[in-house]
């Protein structure tokens, strides 16, 4: 998962330049009161350990999760202690605060919008060295690959490891569809649905008050009882029809922004298409005088489908009709995801490189991520995760629907595509997401707000990489 907030390239490097060469604040605070850990993150008098600090956010699922990790992994060895600073609103500004102040944390979480960011600004402790020579996370595929590889890695070389993955699929009413008659979704990526049927199919499932489809001539648009799918213009919704589409966000080879190509712009195009053409998506407007989540939507019956993140399964489960999931329809691929997630990493500033790394380590083994799994929130990046035995650690009755396996074992390693974020990045969609505006809004068509765009932002990011 990754933080609410961002800040600009600007107020990141205004906040970070001063982190070369200064001496951490907390090597000059006055002593510890006795029996409190001396500052700078040594072990208290009358113990082996040392204190390795840790930042992230979360709610109060991820909260008990990462106490549960560090108890586990404090009674595995006695020589490292795990302090959880828990920072659960405004984590960036306050992370970027500490990191100004000399005072960063030894190991924190870090938004994979942020992660090449910090990297450029040599925040981030090189672990490539470590990891090579470990065993387990050195395995051939331990993670799924070549994705985990690709977000984790610059210049071949590694200085976080992701959390977990997380994917966008679709989410239906499966009450709905016995009702009607129409064969739902499949999550077997092979069995995915073109974009024209999946378009028929959210054409029939879309009605009035008066019970006429879109393409009917006695259509009502202002008195629609339920539409047939809410496909939302965040990044990764997006991202994940321009994979399906075999396209790019960003290319990887570059790091600019290629949305401006015909396999971007068509994907863009279709998902505007769904309101302005189409008439089967919500505008935000129609959400907000419902006054309801698409969550509730399904729930109530006033949309049979919701394109949302492989997270939003930790609380979709609880609906009360029957849910089921399926993958994404595709256009010149079978279908396609984007895949993110916060990664963990160390800070170059640590006095404690080798246990931060113990630390880091840790966290990319089963039980971390096990935990997340279970409770709908989270997939695997483990490979051992994925197979029949792996499974049953975390597939979990009345959680994942039926057939849900097929999202990670096949749907993320096969059709599933990392979107990149280079420094830069926060900057860039000050750009973009104004032109994408126009595009929701019928304005201009992709093609046209794209072509605009992406020089203008290409510009800031390639800036960022020079500065």
């Amino acid at each position: 998962m990754q933080p609410k907030n961002t800040l600009s390239r600007r107020d990141f490097l205004r906040a970070s330049a001063g982190v070369t060469g200064v001496v951490l604040l907390a090597a000059c605070a006055p002593g510890a009161a006795p029996g409190a850990a001396p500052a700078g993150g040594a072990a208290a008098p009358g113990t082996d350990r040392v204190e390795v600090t840790f930042m992230g956010w979360g709610a109060t699922e991820e909260d008990e999760g990462v106490k549960a990790a560090i108890a586990q992994f404090e009674s595995e060895q006695d020589a490292v202690k795990v302090t959880w600073l828990h920072t659960p609103e405004n984590y960036l500004e306050k992370l970027l605060t500490d990191i100004a102040a000399g005072t960063p944390p030894d190991t924190a979480f870090v938004g994979s919008g942020d992660y090449r960011t910090f990297i450029h600004n040599s925040l981030l402790l090189d672990i490539t060295d470590k990891l090579k020579a470990d065993p387990l996370l050195s395995a051939e595929n331990y993670f799924i690959e070549p994705q985990e590889t690709d977000r984790c890695t610059q210049d071949g070389k590694w200085y976080g490891i992701g959390s977990c993955w997380v994917a966008p699929h679709i989410y239906y009413n499966a009450d709905i569809f016995a009702e009607e008659g129409i064969e739902p979704p499949s999550n077997d990526p092979e069995q995915a649905w073109t974009w024209d049927r999946f378009v028929e199919v959210a054409i029939a499932l879309t009605k009035d008050v008066n019970g006429n489809h879109p393409n009917d001539s006695g259509f009502d648009p202002d008195n629609i009882d339920r539409y047939g799918v809410d496909w939302p213009h965040s990044d990764l919704m997006i991202h994940s029809l321009i994979q399906g589409n075999n396209g790019y966000w960003i290319d990887p080879n570059t790091g600019l922004l290629v949305l401006d190509q015909p396999a971007a712009t068509e994907a863009i195009q279709k998902i505007a298409d769904l309101v302005l053409v189409h008439r089967v998506n919500p505008v935000g407007t129609a959400m907000q005088a419902l006054g309801m989540s698409n969550t509730q939507m399904l729930e109530t019956g006033k949309l049979a489908m919701a394109i949302d993140g492989s997270w939003a399964l930790s609380w979709m489960y609880k609906i009360e009709p029957k849910l089921g999931t399926g993958v994404l329809p595709g256009l010149a691929a079978k279908t396609g995801t984007s895949m993110q997630a916060h990664l963990h990493s160390g800070f170059a500033s640590t006095k404690h490189p080798e246990e931060s790394w113990e630390w880091v380590r840790f966290l990319s083994t089963p039980f971390y991520q096990t935990q997340f799994c279970k409770i709908g929130l989270w997939l695997p990046s483990q490979t051992d995760l994925m197979t029949e035995e792996g499974l049953a650690t975390w597939i979990t009755e009345g959680v994942h629907p039926e057939g849900y396996v097929d999202i990670p074992t096949k749907l993320l390693p096969q059709y599933g595509g990392v979107l990149y974020q280079p420094p830069g990045w926060a900057e860039a969609t000050q750009i973009v997401t104004p032109a994408l505006d126009k595009v929701w809004v019928g304005d201009a068509t992709a093609e046209e707000a794209m072509a605009q765009a992406v020089p203008d932002a290409n510009k800031v990011l390639q800036e960022a990489v020079q500065g």
